[in-house]
């Protein structure tokens, strides 16, 4: 019971629940729902009494930290698009401008399986001629469009 903690006593706070579990997924915009006759439907007795919507993607992680970067290195991380549906899914990504220095590196293409890899790249560049004590942030929400919703993936960094 979320009621009660391990002991059997009342609980002090509230549980905070994974997105997951509440049904909704952070950083997302939904998409206006447009039925496709040609997408690859899973129909099968099993699924047709669940309430839930199955289809989408969860980023793990669902933001990227840098840190501190020191200015001129090329830096990169993985992120993973699992696949949280029983279709198979389309999605793009739209490349972050120029002057952040960041880029996203995928595969396209359908995910028919359970996931997909994105790499996360950045060149630490400082951009502006004021001195801001030595540390310049780089913060910037990547979108990645796919059928259902859009992403944003939060990356920041920070550049010495």
């Amino acid at each position: 019971s979320l009621t009660v903690n391990v002991v059997g006593q009342r609980r002090k706070e509230k549980v905070i629940l994974p997105s997951s579990l509440q049904g909704t997924k952070p950083n997302s915009i939904p998409n206006k729902k447009i039925e496709d006759p040609v997408a690859g439907k899973v129909k099968t007795s099993s699924l047709a009494t669940t309430g839930q919507d199955l289809n989408g993607f969860h980023l793990i992680p669902p933001r990227v930290t840098f840190g501190v970067l020191k200015e001129g290195c090329t830096y990169a991380t993985t992120v993973i698009m699992k696949n949280i549906g029983v279709n198979f899914s389309r999605f793009r990504v739209k490349q972050p401008p120029p002057h952040t220095g960041l880029r996203v590196m995928y595969t396209p293409g359908p995910v028919a399986g359970l996931q997909v890899e994105l790499e996360i790249e950045i060149f630490a560049m400082v951009i502006g001629g004021k001195d801001a004590g030595g540390l310049e942030e780089v913060s910037h929400d990547i979108e990645i469009l796919t059928e259902t919703d859009t992403l944003l993936l939060p990356v920041k960094a920070n550049i010495l």
